[in-house]
């Protein structure tokens, strides 16, 4: 999980400060994800999973398909 929350974030060419920052929250906390020291909070996943433009399973290693689910509405 932490190597896949790694990759899209370098494959969008931005630092832990920058993610940090979209994240409202400091680098130091975000490289704590990234290298597996604090698991991530839900709310955390979901805005990744909508900056990343993929699902909650992929970013946690459940399924190795990118693209998120169809949304339904509420």
């Amino acid at each position: 999980m932490y190597e896949r929350i790694r990759n899209l974030r370098e494959d969008k060419d931005l630092t832990q400060k920058q993610l940090g920052e979209i994240l409202n929250m400091s680098q130091t906390g975000y490289n704590q994800y990234e290298t597996g020291k604090n698991d991530i909070p839900t709310k955390i996943l979901i805005k990744l999973a909508e900056f990343y433009n993929t699902s909650i399973d992929y970013l946690l290693g459940i399924t190795d398909e990118k693209a998120p689910y169809k949304r339904t509405k509420k």
